[in-house]
């Protein structure tokens, strides 16, 4: 499979999801967009990355990994986002000490904040960019886009919330269900939603 090269075009704030970014990411050699819906904790990272001139007074989380990694020797080559099942983007970390390369597992959102502290290329298949790249109808920076590309953004992040949650009135779900929605949100390391679920089967306890 072919690995096509990325560049990241910005952030998105929803405007009718509270707390959802979209990160949208572009091939370098095409037109096709991708974007990835975020948390405002990822989303705050991966803005500060992005503009040099803004210096949180003590390092965040991902700062500090950046530390680590200088003093022990070890470079971030590359991350690959190498796998979308269920709306969820899974990625690797390829890095590299005393000339020997590791691959890690990492969520998207954290390989894509080290991948820019590292200044490392970003990459996914064809095969997903095929699946999940869509065409902006406008421009493609989000600080200037149009009232229809501020609706798509949101379809986006809806339908990923969608295909995340599936039936999101957790009133109307049994017990049972809700039980497997809890593990899967855990799974998928999206606690803000794994919180209300728990939230919904405590209410019932």
């Amino acid at each position: 499979m072919s690995l096509v090269r990325l560049n990241i075009k910005g952030i998105s704030y929803s405007q009718t999801q509270n707390g959802a970014y979209a990160l949208i990411l572009s091939e370098v050699d095409g037109d096709r967009k991708l974007p990835i819906v975020i948390g405002a904790f990822e989303a705050q990272s991966i803005a500060i990355a992005l503009e040099k001139e803004i210096r949180p007074p003590r390092p965040l989380t991902h700062d500090l990994f950046k530390n680590f990694a200088d003093r022990f020797d070890i470079v971030i080559k590359q991350v690959i986002i190498h796998k979308l099942v269920d709306g969820v983007f899974y990625s690797s970390i390829i890095c590299e000490r005393d000339k020997i390369e590791e691959i890690i597992d990492a969520r998207t959102s954290d390989a894509i904040s080290l991948a820019l502290r590292f200044q490392a290329p970003i990459f996914t298949y064809k095969n997903i960019l095929d699946k999940a790249g869509i065409f902006l109808k406008g421009n493609t920076d989000p600080e200037e886009f149009t009232d229809d590309d501020e609706v798509l953004m949101d379809e986006i992040i809806l339908e990923e919330e969608e295909l995340l949650t599936g039936d999101n009135d957790f009133q109307k779900m049994p017990l049972k269900e809700l039980n497997i929605q809890l593990e899967q949100a855990v799974n998928n390391e999206d606690y803000e939603l794994a919180a209300k679920i728990r939230d919904e089967i405590s209410k019932r306890n």
